[in-house]
C-alpha cells in the first residue's frame, strides 16, 4: 500500500514518461512533489520498489512504473 506522497510520485513518474518518453531525475520528481532533499525521495522510491510499485536499475533516469498497478 503506498502513501499519498508515493501515489503522487507515481503520478508525476507515469506522466513524464508519457509526456517526454523518459523518467524524471530524483530532482524533478523531487520538486513537483514538495521534498527539497534527494534522500527522501530516493527513500520513498525504495519503498515502492520494495512493495513492486516501481523498478528501478540503479542509473539516472531508469525509473518504470509498473502498469499493473
Amino acid at each position: 500500500m503506498t502513501t499519498d506522497r508515493q501515489d503522487r510520485i507515481l503520478h508525476t513518474i507515469r506522466d513524464q514518461i508519457a509526456d517526454r518518453g523518459e523518467a524524471p531525475t530524483i530532482r524533478e520528481i523531487g520538486r513537483r512533489v514538495g521534498l527539497s532533499s534527494p534522500s527522501s525521495v530516493l527513500y520513498h522510491l525504495w519503498q515502492m520498489g520494495r512493495q513492486g510499485v516501481i523498478r528501478r536499475s540503479g542509473q539516472g533516469r531508469s525509473l518504470r512504473y509498473l502498469p499493473h498497478r
